[in-house]
């Protein structure tokens, strides 16, 4: 395994947008992977949506062709050591992004995010975003 999908990326695949189906296509062979923390927010969306029933569905399938990684003690000690970090700096990350970012540090995964912004300041993330790729 050796990405983790942001949730931005999922929604784009969702809403049908042909760059994010294909590169998540690509990337699949090689392992991809998506954070539970994500799938909370997803549901969330889900559930508040135009057509639960149908989204839900697209959700599901595409769940299939990736590892749902839950929170561990591990993942919370990197949690604790970058937030502690990013404090002594004056820097902010949503607890959800940075769960989410521990999580592919603990794993060494690079994230599929169209956020740059949201994990730019995490120390040794690998970020892919969509807009790489223009």
């Amino acid at each position: 395994m050796m990405y983790l999908v942001d949730t931005d990326w999922i929604i784009d695949h969702i809403r049908g947008k042909e760059d994010a189906k294909e590169k998540l296509k690509e990337l699949r062979p090689s392992g991809i992977a998506i954070s539970i923390v994500s799938l909370a927010g997803l549901y969330e969306g889900i559930y508040s949506s135009r057509d639960p029933i149908n989204d839900q569905k697209i959700l599901e399938n595409l769940l299939t062709q990736f590892f749902i990684l839950e929170i561990n003690e591990d993942i919370c000690k990197v949690f604790g050591k970058e937030r502690g970090r990013l404090r002594q700096q004056r820097k902010t990350v949503g607890d959800f992004d940075l769960l989410i970012a521990s999580t592919c540090l603990n794993y060494n995964l690079t994230i599929l995010t169209n956020n740059r912004k949201h994990y730019e300041v995490v120390n040794g993330l690998n970020i892919i975003s969509l807009s790489d790729e223009e």
